[in-house]
Formats: structure tokens, C-alpha cells, sequence
């Protein structure tokens, strides 16, 4: 499934979500500027790599400096390619403007930056001993999904179904669209559970992201901020 848009039309401009995208994009086309020994360096030191905390006498053994949890952080701004910089950044697209008109710009800035911490340490947990730099703004990305699925359950989302070579386009409710994408998440996880991603999804990563969106996204809420209405839902206006 492939999301499109969804109906929900943003009342600000989303300075954020577009700024995040704007970083994102940056980062990823200086990581194409560095040579290939160079950006493996970059990725062990800013991507997120669990046996490095786990396991820190081993970590500096091999010349990598076992302390920098910023890591947490920076692992949020690298990606492994362009598809996979285009996924994660349309996502945040269709649905960062809306979660951004409910928490207000600086509040969402530290939702999304705490859920992007909550999905890397989830997935730190269930992956102790990966050696695997883990990369991607996904898990910061599915903490907007699990705010979305509650702040927005009666959206509409018009969404691309591949079958074969034949498109097919649905508009979904965002409560079912987003309950089958972190069914997927969860189903996917377990299947791997104990397994090292090597190079693969970090599927616990979204699970975590997903729940710390869902528990959390409270407490960044701006109350003075009323939900938008659907696009198609019908108004009097007098």
C-alpha cells in the first residue's frame, strides 16, 4: 500500500515537516559526496549501532568509540538510498503537516525527535549484540503515524494498491490504512525477532516509533489547536 494524500487540509504552513524534509535531503546528498571508506566511517559513527552500547569493550577494541548516544539522534538524518529517502520523506509529507497544525512547530519538532530516540532504543533492546548500523528517519516517520491514528481516525486516505502490474486506488479510512501498516510492523517483527537486520528493515524500530507516538503525542498537543475538518465532510456556512 502506498499512500497518496490524504483529506485532512493543513491550516498552516507546515514550517517543520518541510524543514525536516529540507535536512533530510541535505544529508543524504553530502553522504553522496563521500567517497565509499569515508561514508562507511560516517555511517558506524552517526547510525545507530546497538553491540557499540551493548558491548563497549568490544566497540573500542575495533576503534569505535563506545560512548556518543547522540547516535540516537544523527542515525535519524541518514539514509541507505534514494528510495529509501523518498519512502520515508513522503510519508512524512502527507501526514507530518496535519500532526504539526495539532502540536504547533516547536512542540512537534521534539515529538518527532523523541519518537525517532524511542524507535532506536526498541529496536536496541531487541537487537543487542547487531553490529549493523541502523539508519532512516522511519522510526521517528511511524511516532507521526501512531499520533496520526488517533488524532485523525475518520481522514480518508487515497491510497495505491500495485496488483501485478495493474494500479488500483482506494480511499481508506486512516484508522484501517494505519492499523494494517503497523500490523505489517508487528507481524514482520516477530517474524525476525532475535534475527540481525543485516542491512534489512528495522522493523522494531517502527513498532517503537509507532507506540511512543501513540502514548505520547499528548503531551505535545496544543490545546488551543481545534482538529481540521475532512475535505469531504459537508459545512453550512452562514
Amino acid at each position: 500500500m502506498i499512500p497518496l494524500r490524504d483529506d485532512i487540509p493543513a491550516r498552516r504552513v507546515p514550517v517543520v515537516t518541510w524543514a525536516l524534509i529540507a535536512v533530510n535531503v541535505l544529508v543524504f546528498l553530502y553522504q553522496l559526496t563521500l567517497p565509499p571508506g569515508q561514508l562507511e566511517l560516517l555511517l558506524w559513527l552517526r547510525g545507530f549501532v546497538p553491540a557499540r552500547y551493548s558491548h563497549p569493550e568490544a566497540a573500542a577494541s575495533a576503534g569505535i568509540p563506545p560512548d556518543g548516544y547522540l547516535s540516537l539522534l544523527t542515525s535519524i538524518f541518514l539514509h541507505g538510498g534514494w528510495l529509501h529517502l523518498i519512502a520515508n520523506m513522503w510519508s512524512l509529507w502527507i501526514f507530518g503537516d496535519n500532526v504539526e497544525d495539532r502540536m504547533g512547530r516547536v512542540k512537534f519538532l521534539l515529538f518527532y525527535l523523541v519518537c525517532g530516540v524511542a524507535a532506536g532504543l526498541l529496536h536496541w533492546v531487541t537487537n543487542l549484540d547487531s553490529d549493523v548500523p541502523t539508519i532512516g528517519a522511519s522510526g521517528a516517520i511511524a511516532g507521526v503515524l501512531g499520533a496520526y491514528f488517533v488524532l485523525f481516525p475518520r481522514a480518508r486516505v487515497l491510497t495505491l494498491v500495485p496488483i501485478v502490474f495493474i494500479p488500483l486506488f482506494f480511499e481508506i479510512p486512516a484508522v484501517i490504512f494505519l492499523l494494517i501498516w503497523i500490523g505489517l510492523q508487528v507481524a514482520q517483527a516477530w517474524i525476525g525477532l532475535g534475527m540481525d537486520v543485516g542491512g534489512g528493515v528495522a522493523w522494531w524500530a517502527h513498532v517503537g516509533g509507532f507506540a511512543a507516538g501513540l502514548l505520547l503525542h499528548r503531551i505535545f498537543l496544543d490545546r488551543r489547536a481545534a482538529p481540521a475538518p475532512p475535505r469531504h465532510v459537508r459545512r453550512d456556512e452562514r
